[in-house]
């Protein structure tokens, strides 16, 4: 059976936040599309879209990880 989207993403919070990253999930934000988790560790931060096995971001989610790396943010997709 398929994880769920929220184990997925659960599971990247808890290993992201082993490595020492501080993650923020944005759940509603003034832009649509903004990626799911935000980490931040060491003056650094970047962005995760999270998605289960097979499934790629939506038009909108890309357009809003190209404006963040424009900015000079990196910006992931993970599906776990």
């Amino acid at each position: 059976m398929a994880r769920l989207e929220s184990e997925i993403q659960r599971r990247i919070i808890q290993r992201l936040e082993a490595e020492g990253w501080y993650v923020v999930k944005l759940i509603l934000t003034n832009r649509p599309g903004i990626p799911d988790l935000m980490a931040l560790k060491n003056g650094k931060a970047f962005f995760v879209e999270v998605k289960r096995p097979g499934q790629r971001a939506r038009e909108l989610q890309e357009y809003r990880m190209k404006e963040l790396r424009g900015r000079g943010f990196e910006c992931e997709v993970w599906s776990d």
